[in-house]
C-alpha cells in the first residue's frame, strides 16, 4: 500500500481504546496531520471521515519519542550507518524526531553539511532529523565553528556539540555559550577531561585493577561538569550535559539546578542498566564512552532521572561496522546501538521498578528533549489539535533482543540475548504510520522501503 508523504494526503486513522499516557482508555482520531479528537467513543467521527481503524486495546499512547543524541554517521561513514537506516531504526523504536550528532566526515561544522543531513532525513521520511552543529571547526577544539550560519540555515540548528570530544578549553567553552545565547541555542557538552583519560579503556575502579586496564576516573567527567555549570551561570546561557554516567555528576547537576542555573542533563539507557562488571569477559560490545560504571552509579542515575535532576533519556546510538567491534578490546571502537531498545530498557529500569509512570516516560523521552532542542511540533501531549506524532506501546510484550533483526546497520547492541519488556506496535509521524504492527509502511516520495 502506498500513502502520500504529506499530512493532507494521509488517510485518517482511528486509534481505538489506547491508554493515553498510561491513563484511562480513549479513542484518538488522527486526521490532516493532527489529532482531530480524543474521547471515549469516536466511532461516529470515524464513520464520517472514513478513517482506518486500529484496535489499540491494552496499548499505551505516548507522544512520539525525541532523541537528543543519535549518531547517523552520514556523510562519510555509510559503512556504519546511513540516515535512512538509522532513522528507520528510530521509527521502529518509537521515535518521531532525532538529533543527528556532528561527528560525520566531513564534520557538520558548516551550514552546507547540516543542510545536507537535514535533506537526507527528509528524503528517508521515517522521522524528523534535526542536525546538531559542531562547536568547533573539525571538532578540533581550537576555533569556533560557524554557529550563527548553522543557526540561520534551513536546518535551523539550535543544539551544538563536539560529542566524542570535550570542549576542554574553558575560554572557548565560555565563548561558545555566549555566542549561542543570541539565538537561544544550547551547548551539549561531552564532559571528559582529556588529560585524565589518556589511554583509558574502562571505568577506573576494582574491575579495571583486576583486569589490568587503564582506568577512566569518575572525576574526569565531574570536573568538566562542575566547571561548565559555573560558566553557564556566569554568562546566562543554556548548557546541556551529555550522557551523565556517575553518581558525582548527578550530585553536581542537582546542586546547579537547586541554584537555578540554566543546565539540563541526559542519561543513556545502557548507563541505566549495565555496569563495569560486564567488562570482565573483555567483550568489546561493552566498550563505550563514557564507560560503564558501578552499581552505585547506576542507582544514582536512576534516582536522578526519577526526581528530575536528569531531564532526558538519550540513546547515544553509536553504530559501528563489525570489523570495528569484533577485535581485541584495546583496538575496538567505543559505542553501542540503542534506538530500537531504548524504550524497553526504560520500561525495565524505571517503569517496572516503580520509579516512573508512563507520563514520566513521556516527559523524559519526548517533551523534555523537544523543549531542549526547541522543537515546536514534537513532544506535544496526545490531545485534540496537537500534531499527530504518536507511539503505541504494548507494555505486556516480552522480546529477546536480536541485533541481527534490527534495522540499524550496526550490530553492536549490548542488550543482545536479553529479554526486555515492551514493544512498539505503531509509530505515527504527523498522522502517517511509519510503523504499524511492526510492519513498515511504504512511503511515496521516500525510499519506498518496506518491512
Amino acid at each position: 500500500m502506498s500513502t502520500p508523504n504529506t499530512p493532507g494526503g494521509t488517510p485518517a486513522t482511528l486509534v481505538r481504546g489506547a491508554r493515553v499516557l498510561g491513563g484511562a482508555p480513549a479513542d484518538l482520531l488522527l486526521a490532516g496531520g493532527r489529532i482531530a479528537a480524543v474521547g471515549p467513543d469516536l466511532s461516529g467521527e470515524q464513520a464520517a471521515r472514513g478513517a482506518d481503524v486500529l484496535d489499540a486495546a491494552g496499548l499505551i499512547a505516548l507522544p512520539g519519542l525525541v532523541d537528543l543524541h543519535t549518531h547517523l554517521r552520514e556523510p562519510g561513514r555509510e559503512d556504519a550507518e546511513t540516515v535512512a537506516s538509522g532513522t528507520r531504526a528510530a521509527a521502529l523504536g518509537g521515535f518521531t524526531a532525532v538529533h543527528a550528532m556532528a561527528n560525520t566526515d566531513p564534520v557538520a561544522d558548516t551550514a552546507g553539511v547540516v543542510e545536507q543531513v537535514r535533506r537526507l532525513g527528509e528524503e528517508a521520511g521515517w522521522v524528523d532529523v534535526h542536525p546538531v552543529g559542531a562547536v568547533t571547526v573539525g571538532l578540533a577544539g581550537q576555533q569556533l565553528a560557524e554557529l550563527g550560519a548553522m543557526a540561520d540555515s534551513a536546518a535551523r540548528v539550535r543544539v551544538f556539540s563536539d560529542d566524542g570530544r570535550c570542549v576542554a578549553d574553558a575560554v572557548l567553552m565560555r565563548r561558545a555559550l555566549e555566542y549561542v545565547r543570541a539565538f537561544d541555542g544550547v551547548i551539549a557538552q561531552h564532559a571528559q577531561e582529556p588529560r585524565l583519560t589518556e589511554g583509558a579503556q574502562m571505568h577506573e575502579g576494582e574491575v579495571s585493577a583486576v583486569l589490568g586496564l587503564r582506568g577512566w576516573p569518575s572525576v574526569a567527567e565531574e570536573a568538566i561538569i562542575a566547571r561548565d555549570v559555573l560558566l553557564a551561570s556566569h554568562v546566562g546561557s543554556r548548557l546541556h550535559v551529555c550522557h551523565v554516567s556517575t553518581k558525582g555528576s548527578v550530585e553536581i547537576v542537582r546542586w546547579a539546578k537547586e541554584r537555578g542555573f540554566p543546565v539540563t542533563a541526559e542519561v543513556t539507557p545502557h548507563h541505566l542498566l549495565l555496569t563495569d562488571e560486564l567488562v570482565r569477559d573483555y567483550d568489546p560490545v561493552y566498550k563505550v564512552n563514557p564507560p560503564l560504571r558501578t552499581r552505585a552509579d547506576v542507582e544514582a542515575l536512576r534516582e536522578g532521572l526519577a526526581d528530575g535532576t536528569i531531564d532526558v533519556v538519550a540513546t547515544d546510538h553509536a553504530p559501528h561496522p563489525a570489523e570495528d567491534k569484533d577485535c581485541e578490546w584495546a583496538a575496538a571502537a567505543m559505542g553501542m546501538t540503542g534506538l530500537e531498545t531504548a524504550l524497553s530498557v526504560v520500561q525495565h529500569t524505571m517503569v517496572d521498578t516503580g520509579l516512573l509512570d508512563w507520563a514520566g516516560v513521556a516527559e523524559r523521552m519526548s517533551a523534555a528533549p523537544a523543549r531542549i532542542g526547541r522543537l515546536q511540533a514534537q513532544g506535544r501531549p496526545p490531545a485534540a489539535g496537537e500534531p499527530a506524532n504518536l507511539v503505541l506501546v504494548d507494555p505486556a510484550a516480552r522480546t529477546v533482543v536480536d541485533p541481527a533483526a534490527h534495522a540499524t546497520a550496526g550490530r553492536n547492541s549490548p542488550f543482545r540475548g536479553m529479554e526486555l519488556p515492551g514493544a512498539v506496535v505503531a509509530t505515527f509521524l504527523r498522522g502517517r504510520a511509519t510503523v504499524r504492527g511492526r510492519r513498515l509502511v511504504e512511503r511515496a516520495g521516500g525510499t519506498g522501503a518496506r518491512s
